[in-house]
């Protein structure tokens, strides 16, 4: 036997399936405008959860229902309209939850936060590494990344050739890695 106008909520209280796809042939038109009249302002998904969560509550509450077909419309309608009213205010809860999460990770992008600290406390151990050089090496680190001179600049101001300066660089970042490399291990 099939569902009709006549037989779907007899069909649709003995939980027989072919009732319930009549009912959402019947009055999707309905749900659809009821909850996208509520919800007009959230997003597509908040209405199609919505649509869902109305036919499954009709599916699971049909012994419930006492009446007639006329009714039926209106028992339909009714649950469509709480249902929205439901899903709004969880929208609602939900954007002012992501807004003040957004607020918060703005505050936290300000430059007193654990990144920036801990960008602070590494420049502030490779400083103590260089400070650990010998004097010309310290003043050759200091003018090539401090400062950004390139390496003529620097063997021009030193009275040094470029290849010593290249050198020292090198020599000099050996002794950073492995000044550095021993400190962690220390730790």
């Amino acid at each position: 036997m099939k569902s009709s106008p006549t037989n779907f909520i007899t069909r649709l209280k003995k939980k027989k399936e072919d009732a319930l796809e009549y009912i959402i042939d019947a009055y999707m038109p309905l749900v659809k405008t009821i909850a996208t009249k509520i919800l007009h302002n959230q997003n597509r998904l908040d209405v199609d959860e919505c649509i869902n969560d109305v036919f499954l509550t009709v599916w699971q509450n049909a012994n419930q229902f006492k009446g007639e077909r006329e009714d039926f419309r209106k028992w339909v309608g009714m649950i469509t309209k709480y249902k929205a009213i439901d899903r709004y205010r969880q929208a609602e809860k939900r954007n002012a939850r992501e807004q003040q999460d957004e607020s918060l990770l703005a505050k936290s992008s300000t430059p007193g936060t654990d990144i920036s600290i801990l960008h602070r406390e590494e420049k502030n151990e490779l400083l103590a590494a260089i400070s650990q050089l010998e004097e010309l090496d310290r003043d050759i680190f200091m003018m090539k990344y401090y400062l950004d001179l390139t390496n003529k600049e620097i063997a021009d101001h030193l009275n040094l050739s470029k290849a010593a300066v290249d050198n020292r660089l090198y020599r000099g970042k050996k002794k950073l890695a492995t000044n550095v490399n021993l400190k962690e291990r220390l730790v």
